[in-house]
């Protein structure tokens, strides 16, 4: 199997009258950008596995920045992931489209990516967790430091009932101003461990990884959140977006 390398698309467009262009997530080179030439013609035995969320075995040749696609084989079945899943599965790809630099080495982060798609798929209730299980992942993987465990004015440890306010740059800083950018010792121990027992753990979570995500999205929206809103706005029952 010399020369292959396990990916997912991560996003694919058409690309004159029957390639497509694909952004794909690799285990050995991170996000790699590929043309599948004739992917879409009529004879093309590729046109089922070049999907979002089916694990691949891709071979491609080049060396400038978009690379030919040589050999594709799916490795099973796409993962099942529908409704609020299949949102949040579309969110995952656009974090990782947005924030990793291209043919940059992720294997760690591959493999908590494809963590987060098999918990996704496997998930009866929110997608919530494995969301926030994967966001602190990335931010790890980017190099993003932040000691939750301490607080970053005194070192001391931190006190479940005790509130905490981040500074960017700095960490937690005990604090009695609660505000949006405020955390109680108990959500700081959650977020270390990556484990949020209840909603409460689970709100701050995602709190916190919206901020810490920010800089590295900029200004431009995401569309996977858009599309989500749309897809639910006239069902107020279902779990909160990614």
């Amino acid at each position: 199997m010399e020369g292959w390398q396990r990916a997912f698309v991560l996003h694919g467009r058409p690309y004159s009258e029957t390639s497509l262009m694909l952004d794909l997530f690799t285990e050995g080179q991170g996000r790699v950008r590929i043309l599948a030439k004739g992917a879409r013609g009529r004879r093309s035995n590729l046109k089922g596995c070049l999907q979002p969320f089916t694990p691949l075995l891709v071979r491609w040749s080049g060396r400038g920045e978009v690379k030919t696609l040589r050999n594709a084989e799916p490795v099973s079945l796409a993962l099942p992931l529908s409704g609020s899943m299949l949102y949040s599965g579309l969110y995952v790809n656009e974090l990782v489209s947005r924030v990793l630099e291209q043919e940059t080495n992720y294997s760690s982060l591959f493999f908590d990516y494809l963590n987060c798609l098999q918990n996704l798929a496997g998930a009866s209730g929110s997608p919530e967790q494995p969301l926030r299980q994967f966001e602190l992942a990335l931010l790890s993987h980017l190099g993003y430091g932040v000691d939750f465990l301490h607080c970053a004015g005194s070192g001391e440890d931190v006190s479940d009932t005790m509130t905490y306010r981040y500074r960017e740059e700095k960490g937690f800083i005990a604090s009695l101003v609660i505000d949006n950018t405020s955390f109680t010792g108990r959500d700081l121990k959650a977020l270390a461990s990556r484990e949020f027992p209840d909603a409460l753990t689970l709100r701050a979570a995602k709190r916190f990884t919206r901020m810490a995500l920010k800089p590295y999205l900029g200004g431009k929206p995401l569309k996977s959140r858009e599309l989500f809103r749309q897809f639910f706005v006239k069902k107020p029952d279902t779990p909160a977006e990614s």
